[in-house]
């Protein structure tokens, strides 16, 4: 009988330990994986504006969550091995923005919940079944650029009201850009303003795109974000300015550098938003069941810097619209 309880004590002592060893063990901090096309160095606006989204959360970097930073430093070829390694780790969530970047992590992984930050057509590339209902382990914030390519020409309408042929500078390797100028052709037509192609595949395709350009001298440039051309920001920039062409952009951030003007979504509140979303998804929501959200507002930005040193006057009914004027 002794022997029995001595037995039970000790079965029960085990148990207590067990138990004890397992309430002190701690919990395991989440890992997120950041892939992006660009580069580490500046810190990017939209990469400040998602840690300050999951600083509001809760979240402090090194403490109770994990980034894995991934650069691709502009080789796009470089992605996949980059989304590989960000699986093997693994990481509990990837967080990504761009066409490229976002299909190497679909590539990757078909269970690890993937968030785009920043998507132009979600749906028609194939990343998601449905704005409202994506399934699968993707889903995240659309920028509906396909859509308002239109909206950007009537503005450059409404402010070159003689405007006739506007040149457009992209990427057309990027399902994205491709259908941005779908939908930029339907409203040239509406418009009557004729589109001028100016095509660049390569980083080696920039000096062909702006000899083009000066030698048929569109009245208006268009240009369409993609990393490509992001890469290559501020000398587009500086080429609109010293060839005095009137340009617009899709972002804010290339007007901050000394574009003309932009219209588009708010990108760094995307990426805010996206914390929301990595949140969600760590406390247990199916990526699948999170709606890819489209943008809540649209910003329009105009340097008066950059168009009187292209002796351009804003006409007023525009200024007045303007979200945002640099003086």
């Amino acid at each position: 009988m002794n022997k029995k309880i001595v037995v039970s004590i000790l079965a029960i002592s085990i148990l207590t330990s067990i138990q004890l060893a397992h309430a002190q063990k701690p919990a395991k901090v989440p890992r997120i994986g950041m892939l992006f096309t660009g580069t580490a160095s500046p810190p990017s606006a939209r990469t400040e504006a998602f840690r300050k989204g999951l600083r509001d959360l809760g979240y402090i970097e090194g403490k109770n969550i994990i980034l894995e930073w991934r650069f691709a430093e502009g080789k796009l070829d470089r992605l996949p091995d980059l989304a590989a390694e960000l699986v093997r780790l693994p990481v509990d969530i990837i967080v990504t923005a761009t066409n490229p970047a976002i299909t190497a992590a679909k590539n990757a992984t078909k269970t690890i919940p993937i968030i785009m930050a920043l998507s132009g057509n979600p749906v028609a590339v194939g990343h998601v079944a449905s704005l409202a209902r994506p399934g699968g382990n993707i889903t995240g914030f659309s920028t509906l650029a396909p859509e308002i390519s239109g909206k950007r020409l009537e503005l450059l309408k409404e402010i070159l009201r003689k405007v006739s042929r506007v040149g457009v500078l992209w990427n057309p390797r990027n399902r994205d850009m491709v259908l941005r100028m779908e939908e930029a052709k339907v409203a040239a037509k509406a418009l009557n303003v004729k589109l001028q192609s100016v095509e660049a595949r390569a980083t080696g395709d920039f000096d062909g795109a702006f000899s083009t350009l000066t030698s048929e001298r569109p009245e208006a440039l268009l240009t369409f974000a993609d990393p490509l051309t992001r890469g290559h920001q501020q000398r587009i920039v500086d080429f609109t300015l010293n060839s005095r062409l009137p340009a617009m952009y899709e972002f804010k951030d290339w007007v901050d550098v000394g574009g003309l003007v932009s219209y588009g979504p708010d990108d760094q509140d995307n990426f805010r938003r996206a914390a929301i979303y990595v949140d969600k998804i760590l406390k247990g929501t199916k990526p699948g069941d999170l709606p890819v959200e489209q943008p809540m507002r649209f910003e329009l930005m105009i340097n008066l810097k950059t168009a009187k040193a292209i002796g351009l006057t804003i006409p007023p009914n525009v200024l007045a619209r303007a979200d945002k004027v640099i003086k």
